[in-house]
């Protein structure tokens, strides 16, 4: 009966690590809908466009395409 013991306690031990893995799980997902729902982060950079020249010389950026 000993042995049935040390298993139903390592059962125990695992069911609990996992329920605390799902509980840290849970946390960071809020965490992340918190982050997105932020109207005070920063934003997305949005894709710059290229801009080409007669000759097809690419075009520097200028101060506002960012």
């Amino acid at each position: 009966m000993a042995g049935s013991s040390r298993t139903t306690f390592a059962k125990r031990q695992k069911e609990k690590q996992r329920q605390e893995k799902q509980a840290e799980k849970a946390q960071r997902r809020l965490q992340r809908k918190a982050q997105e729902q932020d109207p005070n982060a920063p934003e997305k950079p949005k894709d710059l466009t290229v801009t080409y020249n007669e000759e097809g010389i690419p075009e520097g950026f200028g101060f506002h395409d960012f």
